[in-house]
């Protein structure tokens, strides 16, 4: 009697069942494997350096590596954002005042030229009335503007999950370190089993895009960050450190600092202070003219050039799936994905795909 399922269909069978399964397992580790990745790639010239002043040993250099990455970036990082949490901690409880007592129309928002009446009915409609804020609050999300200790609990939630995120990623990133030249080795040996004739182009553009994107990304951020964030505490912005660090987030979006600074601007005009506001401005058009014309355009995308559209796609995604390394993360995948594209259809031969740079 001869068997009605074959011996090679029930192993594909079980193959697919034990692939599912780890990806079932694994996809809660999804993001800090990816942000670990990503760093690897970006990092990875600078580790090969490390690894030869270590006599070749890649657990010493992983070691090194891991320890100067926390106490050169992570650390200053985490101060700085806890000082801007700290700042915005302020405006919840300034927030919860507004919604229990109101607000007159600050004196600046009427004396703003054009919008000044129409902002000044806003003020009134939703903060000069007590419990109108929470009662907008309430309709939009669902959620009671007075629940202060929950907001701090949650807070404290997320930052844990945080916390335990950027662990994750750490030990990860260390076993890249010490094997990744294995792990590459391997990976090669696949992707000529899959792509025989094009993977040794995707093997050197995808390692130049992913580095190139973020390293470009990180240095522009932090430097608008930087730059913009002293620019406002010069200027005499209230919570300098709070809008530096959001104007650095917004810098990865097209469009973003410009949005940050001028609004900024805007508000130190209509606060009387007619100099710093216009000072803040021109710095802030300044610094963004020479960040765009010469230092954005030779950091970031490396090969691959990433077109407006395709670089808003990737951050809005990858906010919307991943959160906060979605930004990176996102770029860096839409990154990919044109270099494939480009790859795959000989861009470089036939001028009429030169349309996807426009």
């Amino acid at each position: 009697m001869s068997q009605i399922v074959s011996n090679a269909a029930i192993s594909r069978a079980l193959l697919v069942l034990i692939l599912a399964a780890g990806v079932f397992f694994f996809i809660g580790f999804l993001v800090p494997v990816l942000a670990a990745l990503i760093i690897c790639f970006a990092s990875w010239p600078l580790f090969s350096r490390l690894k030869h002043y270590c006599r070749e040993s890649s657990m010493l250099a992983a070691t090194v590596a891991l320890i100067l990455m926390v106490i050169g970036l992570v650390i200053p990082l985490a101060m700085v954002f806890s000082y801007a949490m700290d700042e915005i901690r302020g405006w919840i409880f300034w927030l919860t005042s507004v919604n229990e007592y109101g607000s007159p129309v600050p004196a600046w928002i009427n004396a703003l030229p054009w919008v000044g009446e129409t902002l000044a009915e806003q003020w009134q409609l939703y903060l000069g009335q007590p419990h109108q804020l929470g009662q907008v609050i309430s309709m939009i999300s669902g959620e009671q503007l007075g629940g202060i200790s929950r907001w701090v609990l949650t807070f404290g939630w997320n930052t844990a999950g945080l916390l335990l995120t950027l662990l994750f990623m750490l030990i990860t990133l260390f076993f890249l370190y010490k094997d990744g030249e294995r792990l590459a080795c391997q990976l090669d040996t696949v992707g000529e089993r899959i792509l025989p004739s094009r993977w040794n182009r995707f093997s050197r553009v995808v390692p130049a895009t992913v580095s190139s994107t973020v390293i470009g990304m990180t240095i522009i951020a932090i430097g608008e960050g930087l730059v913009l964030g002293t620019a406002y505490w010069i200027a005499g912005v209230p919570s300098p450190v709070a809008f530096g660090v959001l104007t650095g987030f917004m810098a990865l979006i097209p469009g973003g600092a410009p949005l940050a600074f001028t609004l900024l601007s805007v508000y130190l005009v209509g606060t009387g202070d007619l100099t710093a506001g216009v000072g803040l401005f021109l710095w802030g058009s300044i610094e963004l003219f020479i960040v765009d014309k010469t230092i954005r355009p030779n950091l970031v995308g490396g090969p691959v050039k990433l077109p407006f559209l395709p670089t808003f796609f990737g951050l809005i995604g990858g906010v919307q799936t991943m959160g906060m390394v979605g930004l990176f993360i996102g770029p860096v995948l839409m990154a990919l994905l044109v270099a494939i594209w480009r790859e795959w259809l000989h861009e470089e031969d036939d001028p009429a795909t030169q349309i996807l740079t426009d």
